[in-house]
């Protein structure tokens, strides 16, 4: 652990209702200790109850918006969210390549919880062969595995064949997220062909708007106080977890989740390196 406050970077679209994007992003590094910094690459309209719009951002907005934060903060923590254009996939894949920015926590935000579909067939494409590669982790839930794999998952062997075709496009580790299953929340890390299973009591609520976004940040968050992949992976889920139990009853539709609980008590543990 470093003594000084980690820079986090999220590189995703804006959720003006704070429910989801990187409102949700900034609010779960600042749960985990970090210093919070953002890209913004669309302008959502939406709320609770479903996605309206979207205005997206230009790659030379992208490159504008990053360039001056690499070249005055050290970064040791970065998740990318919705990246809706084959032209904002490409431009951050190249700021990765060329820039000191670490390998990235890729959330391949598809659809959202409503149902928006907030990435194009080409842009999935580009998303594949350009960005996989160069991240460390990429964290889909089922409907955006089979969409990225082209398989249909229904069971634990459905998330290793997934897992290990994302491995076979470039991605050094997959964690397909199980809460579209049937039972239990179950969730599989590959990293590099070693498989762990993450399980967890299934909540049944309609407070799941954010859950994507507030994993793959944490994820990042942990990460970038040092912390090995499966411990990130473990404090990010129990932390998400927690967060779904406190969710706010706001909203019409689909409440959010709090990714803002417990600021104190998850940095106070890992500086105590507690589970």
């Amino acid at each position: 652990m470093t003594s000084e406050m980690p820079v986090a970077l999220t590189i995703a679209g804006l959720d003006p209702s704070g429910g989801a994007g990187i409102i949700a992003d900034i609010k779960t590094f600042t749960a985990f200790g970090c210093f919070a910094t953002a890209v913004v690459t669309s302008l959502t309209f939406q709320n609770t109850t479903g996605v309206f719009g979207a205005a997206h951002q230009t790659a030379e907005t992208i490159r504008n918006q990053t360039i001056p934060i690499i070249e005055d903060l050290r970064v040791a923590g970065v998740k990318t969210g919705m990246l809706p254009t084959r032209a904002i996939i490409t431009e951050v894949a190249r700021l990765f390549r060329e820039t000191p920015l670490p390998a990235p926590v890729v959330d391949p935000v598809v659809r959202s919880t409503s149902g928006y579909d907030l990435i194009d067939d080409e842009a999935l494409e580009a998303l594949k062969k350009e960005l996989l590669p160069l991240a460390r982790i990429v964290t889909p839930n089922i409907p955006e595995a089979e969409r990225i794999t082209g398989l249909q998952i229904t069971d634990e062997e459905g998330m290793r064949q997934a897992a290990r075709i994302m491995r076979e496009m470039g991605a050094r580790a997959v964690l397909i997220k199980g809460g579209h299953l049937a039972d239990e929340a179950l969730d599989l890390l590959d990293d590099g062909g070693q498989v762990r299973l993450y399980s967890a009591p299934r909540i049944q609520t309609r407070a799941t708007h954010g859950t994507g976004c507030t994993l793959s940040a944490a994820i990042a968050a942990c990460l970038a106080h040092g912390l090995s992949l499966h411990e990130a992976v473990a404090r990010a889920k129990a932390f998400v977890t927690e967060a779904i139990m406190r969710a706010p009853s706001i909203g019409r539709g689909f409440p959010p989740v709090n990714s803002a609980h417990s600021v104190r008590s998850v940095l106070d543990k890992i500086k105590r390196n507690e589970a």
